[in-house]
């Protein structure tokens, strides 16, 4: 009698993805190389990113993948756009990022914590025609994120914000900003609340954007508020619940900003194992050195199990279960692998790879942010810790 082995009921590996997941990522692929990969180097030495390619963006659908199909979204799931953010970012980070910050950020908060008015409002235009921002950050709150000087006044027909938002992803492009405040400093976390403000709102304004080492064409602006008034109907979540809001949002960006350092770790190798068959040295390949098939091997092998982790936290997002220590081990773990990956690349191309004529350069610069935004790996080993220690 045969032994039932259970397999027809076995879990797919993490790696294989559906025919419509397949399909999607091809898609983004074929974009990512055919329409964007001529811009790259422009965009990066000009610091800017092309205003076509935004168009293009909503109307691919990429701005709105998770939001439900009656705001005029894609009614698609989180590992959906997360495949989005690794395909764009194996192309160009700083486009990878507008696209993460947009779906894992922005209009994951707007589907979660809003009204239904404010979704009717707000939902169809994120996914057809606007871009959108997270601001918490400021001059003082950095690890220590719920430091906030932004003040939220209640000023009975509006709320009057005053204060200054630091190192704002997309704040060049965004038409929409999620901005966290707090309402008494004196109440710590328990005064921290959110708001959806539109960058027309009288008193906000985009400041100085800043010129950076890496991802350069993705704008990092501060923001001015300066007696700037906001709607009553734009409080988002509850007043004094800004810090639930804010946590459990970053929880799901962190899998977005591996998903980024996944795509540009999987770019760097591509070029660098390209380089390695066609670059001759002694009569062959470097590539048939062991010395050189040896690092892309180990480079190989740590891409793989990146993958897995980034893949496993977000299917576990999609799936309702806990994923706070995958998401934080997953962005810890991509920023040094995007690091390690992005510098053996450069080594594997030499001299040339010291240069801007090549893509290696780029994706070096691009690495490092991987271990500073959306939680520095100390705080993502923090993170571990605790959940690991108790």
């Amino acid at each position: 009698m045969p032994i039932e082995t259970g397999r027809e009921n076995a879990p797919q590996p993490l790696l294989t993805l559906t025919e419509d997941e397949q399909l999607f990522r091809d898609n983004i692929r074929k974009f990512a190389e055919e329409t964007i990969q001529p811009l790259v180097k422009e965009m990066d030495e000009k610091g800017v990113m092309d205003h076509g390619l935004v168009e293009q963006f909503h109307q691919l659908g990429i701005m709105g993948i998770e939001v439900p199909e009656q705001y005029g979204g894609g009614g698609g799931t989180f590992f959906e756009a997360i495949l989005a953010v690794e395909e764009l970012s194996r192309v160009d980070p700083s486009v990878g990022v507008l696209v993460d910050v947009q779906n894992t950020l922005v209009n994951n908060a707007l589907i979660r914590w809003t009204t239904e008015a404010q979704r009717q409002k707000y939902l169809p235009k994120m996914c057809n025609e606007w871009v959108g921002s997270y601001a918490l950050s400021e001059a003082a709150a950095g690890s220590d994120a719920f430091a906030l000087q932004t003040r939220a006044e209640d000023k009975g027909g509006h709320w009057l914000l005053n204060g200054q938002k630091l190192w704002i992803t997309n704040g060049k492009e965004s038409n929409l900003f999620i901005v966290i405040a707090t309402v008494d400093p004196s109440l710590g976390y328990k005064g921290i609340t959110a708001f959806i403000v539109e960058k027309g709102f009288p008193g906000f304004s985009v400041g100085k954007k800043e010129d950076k080492l890496g991802i350069r064409a993705s704008s990092t602006c501060e923001l001015i508020f300066e007696d700037c008034q906001v709607p009553k109907e734009n409080l988002l979540g509850e007043v004094g619940k800004g810090y639930k809001v804010a946590i459990e949002t970053l929880n799901e960006g962190r899998i977005g900003i591996a998903a980024q350092m996944l795509g540009l770790a999987q770019g760097a190798w591509e070029a660098a194992a390209k380089y390695a068959k066609e670059r001759k040295q002694f009569g062959q390949p470097i590539a048939n050195f062991q010395g050189v098939a040896f690092e892309l091997a180990q480079m190989a092998t740590e891409i793989t199990a990146l993958r897995l982790m980034v893949y496993n936290a977000a299917r576990m997002k999609d799936a309702g279960i806990g994923f706070l220590k995958e998401a934080a081990m997953a962005k810890l773990y991509a920023a040094q692998v995007a690091e390690r990956v992005a510098s053996k690349s450069v080594e594997v191309f030499g001299g040339y790879g010291f240069t801007k004529d090549y893509p290696v350069e780029k994706f070096y610069r691009d690495a490092k942010i991987g271990s500073i935004y959306e939680g520095t790996s100390n705080m993502q080993l923090s993170t571990i810790a605790k959940l690991m220690l108790g």
